[in-house]
């Protein structure tokens, strides 16, 4: 018998293996599990070069995913001034007084809240006086829009509204004036395009201290929902050359409207590539875009009167878009907020057929009523949702998210619980950099919910911790190498201080996570191990 290069003993081991689901030691073999089960069970397997490490009672699961995530992607959205603590107007003008200029003397910002304006129109006129006539560009924190000084504007010759192929507005006044309001992709990436961003080797620098921090939350990979401006392999890559990453990152590139056959093509082609420790594995659709910038699809309007339109100007290229791709075996992940969106991708599954089950997936699923719920499970559509979203709401909805909703629409948010008593599988993850990457954050709300879906029901803490191992690799399609601690499966593995199931929420939050295992590799350990 070949010697393990890791034994683990001493721990509590929940494999989340129906055959065998509580054991004390794992053995590991060439990023491979080798021997789940008792002391005595793992003893063989010890050699001379052999690393045995007692956890002293931790509790050892699967290795965590984010199932929703943006590391790379997420370095240049999380540059500049972080703008999350700001409350209101003058907070905000404080914060950008205060800014540091980079290259060109552009200010940037990000993770502005929408609830900071207090129901007031986002308008460049609120901060001008605070610029001093510099170029400004400051995400809020949905990554769905922005906000632009009167000078970025001028950089990027903007002077008045546009149209584009995909839903995305330059918010203009009643006299045509630009507010600075950018809404959606299309409409930022006029002034992103010219904001200085990270060298080559600034990113590749921040890339690894990223993954490894959250390596030190207890995450072995992570669903990346983007693949950047197409250069993100040849980023991965180069961080491979010199080393390892710490995660391994399944990525799905972007397709948007007026994405033709050459193109579905390509991105058929693009799922052959990898390396290491990461891959391409399916494509990522848009729906809608967020209720805060008025562009979730919703069944009936907000209350200011939008919502009622799908990012696909032409829905049915969306579905013919997602045919050509189930066809080709690929996976597909659409973000859908509203109840509209989520109808639709259901609707576009079901015309697939029964071969297409548990190869597509709805992100992000913020409101949805009653009568679809139990569709997940019928068509076999994963559920994707980030937890941490709630804390951008308010428990009395006088939040921006809430208030455009309404009541009805309000009291449906963030159904988690919901869609798992229906049967569905639900993978978990924060969407940073949009909410905190920390996997214990998204283990806490998601037992315990924030905001306008404090009232609704939560997960168990083996439903929640389900949602970011076995759901995780079950929306991955890697069920059979991932997800538990069986002979056979990956060695992802993640040892907690507690017991992430039973402990309390707010013990969790804050307990240290013991040792992080990605393919076999040590990313994170504590000094005592």
């Amino acid at each position: 018998m070949p010697a393990a290069d890791t034994v683990l003993t001493g721990a509590r081991v929940r494999t989340l293996d129906p055959d065998r689901p509580v054991a004390r030691a794992v053995a590991v073999r060439e990023g491979e599990i080798t021997a789940v089960g008792d002391e005595s069970d793992v003893r063989d397997w010890r050699g001379p070069a052999t690393e045995v490490l007692d956890l002293h009672g931790a509790t050892l699961t699967p290795g965590l995913t984010d199932a929703h995530s943006h590391p790379v992607w997420g370095i240049e959205m999380a540059t500049g001034t972080d703008l999350s603590a700001v409350r209101d107007p003058d907070q905000l003008r404080a914060a950008l007084r205060a800014a540091d200029r980079g290259p060109g003397g552009w200010i940037q910002g990000y993770g502005l809240d929408h609830n900071a304006f207090a129901g007031r129109p986002v308008d460049r006129c609120l901060v001008e006086d605070a610029l001093d006539g510099a170029p400004a560009f400051l995400r809020l924190y949905d990554g769905h829009s922005a906000l632009a000084s009167g000078a970025a504007l001028a950089a990027a010759g903007i002077t008045g509204p546009r149209a584009f192929d995909q839903r995305s507005e330059i918010v203009c006044d009643a006299d045509g004036r630009p507010t600075g309001h950018l809404v959606e992709h299309a409409a930022m990436d006029l002034v992103g395009a010219l904001v200085p961003k990270p060298s080559s080797a600034e990113r590749r620098a921040r890339l690894l201290e990223l993954l490894g921090a959250m390596a030190a939350t207890g995450l072995t990979g992570a669903h990346v929902m983007d693949l950047g401006d197409g250069d993100v392999p040849a980023l991965l890559a180069a961080v491979e050359y010199g080393g390892d990453l710490p995660l391994r990152l399944n990525l799905a590139p972007w397709c948007m409207p007026g994405t033709g056959d050459e193109e579905l093509a390509e991105l058929i082609a693009l799922q052959r590539t990898g390396g290491r420790h990461w891959r391409i594995g399916g494509v990522k659709f848009f729906m809608d875009g967020t209720v805060e910038g008025g562009t979730a699809w919703l069944e009936h309007a907000d209350c200011h009167g939008q919502g009622t339109d799908a990012f696909w100007p032409d829905p049915q290229a969306y579905a013919r878009a997602v045919r050509v791709l189930d066809a080709a075996g690929v996976r597909t992940a659409t973000h859908a907020i509203g109840d509209a969106a989520v109808r639709h991708v259901l609707d576009t599954v079901a015309a697939l057929g029964p071969g297409a089950r548990m190869r597509h997936r709805i992100e992000h699923i913020e409101t949805v009523p009653d009568d679809q719920l139990g569709r997940f499970a019928e068509l076999g559509v994963i559920a994707s949702m980030q937890p941490p979203h709630t804390a951008y709401t308010r428990a009395d909805h006088t939040d921006e998210w809430s208030r455009r909703l309404g009541e009805e629409r309000a009291a449906h948010a963030w159904r988690c619980r919901d869609l798992r008593d229906a049967g569905a599988v639900l993978a978990l993850g924060s969407d940073w950099p949009i909410a905190h990457y920390d996997a214990r954050r998204i283990l806490t709300t998601a037992r315990s919910p924030l905001g306008a879906a404090s009232a609704g029901p939560a997960l168990t803490g083996l439903m929640a911790l389900e949602g970011l191992t076995s759901h995780a690799a079950l929306a991955a399609g890697e069920e059979r190498v991932g997800g538990r601690i069986a002979p056979g499966h990956r060695a992802d593995l993640t040892a907690f201080t507690v017991d992430p199931v039973t402990a309390g929420v707010d013990e969790l939050a804050g307990a240290p996570i013991r040792l992080t295992l990605s393919g076999g590799r040590i990313t994170h350990r504590e000094e005592t191990v």
